[in-house]
């Protein structure tokens, strides 16, 4: 039996790329949730990849340009986010969860895992609850 080429080509479906303003609304929403979860100030910017002083910036209105690098970091937080909402009926458990020890990161929490601080780490996290929730 002798192996035959498969002829591939490109998805049809190519997702939009998020806005300014959508960024913008995305960012806003960051914020709340980094309420919600007790993130500090200085752990917020190492999730965002941000100096410290450059978030308070931000944070009190004056938010700077949202690069590709942001634009992701927000949307795996939200995705974060949402997954723990759909595994929680409770949302105190849900924002709780982020700083609880967990075996799956090795005794660590999501939290822990997400500010070693690189995208990677966001995603890591993220892929974790779409697991856990039966995302395909």
């Amino acid at each position: 039996m002798t192996l035959q080429p498969i002829t591939t080509r490109a998805p049809d479906f190519v997702p939009d790329q998020i806005t300014d303003e959508e960024a913008g609304a995305m960012f806003r929403a960051v914020l709340n949730l980094f309420g919600k979860w007790g993130v500090t100030d200085e752990e917020a910017a190492i999730l965002l990849d941000l100096p410290v002083r450059t978030y308070r910036r931000w944070k009190a209105g004056q938010p700077g340009r949202l690069d590709r690098d942001m634009k992701a970091r927000l949307s795996n937080l939200l995705g974060i986010h949402k997954a723990l909402r759909i595994i929680f009926f409770e949302p105190g458990r849900s924002y709780a969860w982020i700083k609880a020890r967990n075996e799956a990161f090795g005794g660590r929490s999501a939290l822990n895992i997400m500010l070693e601080g690189e995208l990677t780490d966001l995603m890591r996290v993220r892929r974790y609850l779409d697991a856990e929730r039966g995302a395909w």
